[in-house]
C-alpha cells in the first residue's frame, strides 16, 4: 500500500444506504478487489490466468502494488473481505513512475497523455460482482471516482476499456462508430503500438447505425462516452482476457455540469471519516 501512504490525507467513505466506497486500507482488503477480479474475468468471463493467479484465485500484477484500489463495499455483509462486491484501479502519475509507466502503454503509445502538464490518472480493472450490476452500485462506483478526481485534482483520466470478443468483424459497428464520431483530438490521442494496432475504420460513417452502435456498446465505454471522452486511434486484441480493447481518455474540464451533477451530488450520501 505503498502509494496510498504517501497521498495522505484520503477522502472519506461515501455512502448510499448500506453500500459504501472508498480506498482500499489493508492489503487483504487488496486481496478481496484481486479475489473479485478473478470471479469476474476468469469464472466468469474465462480469461485465461496463469498458473500463480489459478492456484490463489486472484487476479493480481506488479501494478496493484503501486496503485490505489476503489472498493465499493456492502456492509450488510459485514467487515470482512467478502464485503467488497465492486473494485477500480486507480494509477497516478508519481505511482506509475514509480513502477516504470502506466498499464496502458503495453497497448498504446501514450506519449500525448504523458507530455500533459497537469496530474492524470490511469482507471483499469474494473469490475462488479454479477449479483450488483445495477444502476445504484455504478453510480456509487463512479462517485467514487468523481470524489477521488476533486481530492487529488486529477485533470486527465484514461485506460484501456474492453468489447468482450476479439472478432473485430463482430464488432465492426461499434468500432467504427467509435471512430468516427469519437476520435481523440490529435494533441490527446493514444495510438494502438503498431505490432498490436487493429484498424477501427472498419466501415463508412454512412453504414452505421449510431443508435444501435451506441446501444451495444459495453456500459463503461458508455460512461466514459457521457462523461465527454474520447477514444485513441487503433484497437488491441487482448487474448488472455478475450476482449478487444480501446483507449478511452476523459479530460476533467469537458465533464458537462449534467454529469459533473450526477456523480458528485451528495444527496442521501453520508461522509464517514477514515482512518488518517
Amino acid at each position: 500500500m505503498e502509494a496510498n501512504r504517501s497521498r495522505e490525507p484520503k477522502f472519506f467513505e461515501l455512502r448510499a444506504g448500506d453500500l459504501g466506497v472508498r480506498l482500499a486500507e489493508t492489503a487483504a482488503e487488496v486481496e478481496a478487489a484481486q479475489a473479485l477480479r478473478y470471479r469476474v474475468f476468469y469464472d466468469e468471463m474465462s480469461a485465461k490466468p496463469t498458473p500463480e493467479m489459478a492456484l490463489c484465485h486472484r487476479d493480481f500484477d506488479t501494478f496493484d502494488a503501486f496503485c490505489d484500489h476503489l472498493l465499493v463495499i456492502d456492509h450488510n455483509r459485514g467487515a470482512g473481505t467478502d464485503a467488497v462486491i465492486g473494485t477500480y484501479r486507480l494509477i497516478w502519475r508519481a505511482a506509475a513512475a514509480r513502477h516504470g509507466g502506466f498499464y496502458t502503454a503495453g497497448e498504446y503509445d501514450i506519449t500525448n497523455l504523458l507530455a500533459y502538464p497537469g496530474e492524470i490518472l490511469e482507471l483499469g480493472r474494473s469490475c462488479v460482482d454479477a449479483d450488483y450490476r445495477n444502476r445504484p452500485t455504478m453510480q456509487l462506483l463512479w462517485r467514487g471516482i468523481a470524489a477521488y478526481m476533486l481530492h487529488y485534482d486529477i485533470e486527465l483520466m484514461f485506460g484501456c476499456a474492453s468489447l468482450p470478443s476479439t472478432d473485430t468483424n463482430a464488432l465492426a459497428e461499434m468500432l467504427a462508430y467509435l471512430y468516427h464520431y469519437h476520435l481523440a483530438p490529435p494533441s490527446l490521442r493514444a495510438r494502438a503500438l503498431e505490432h498490436r494496432y487493429v484498424d477501427m475504420n472498419l466501415m463508412a460513417p454512412a453504414e452505421i447505425d449510431e443508435r444501435r452502435a451506441l446501444a451495444d456498446l459495453p456500459s463503461l465505454i458508455k460512461g466514459y462516452l457521457r462523461l465527454g471522452g474520447f477514444v485513441g486511434d487503433g484497437a488491441v486484441i487482448d487474448r488472455q482476457f478475450n476482449t478487444t480493447d480501446v483507449c478511452v481518455v476523459v479530460k476533467t474540464d469537458w465533464v458537462t455540469d449534467k454529469y459533473y451533477k450526477h456523480y458528485t451530488r451528495d444527496e442521501k450520501l453520508t461522509r464517514e471519516v477514515g482512518p488518517a
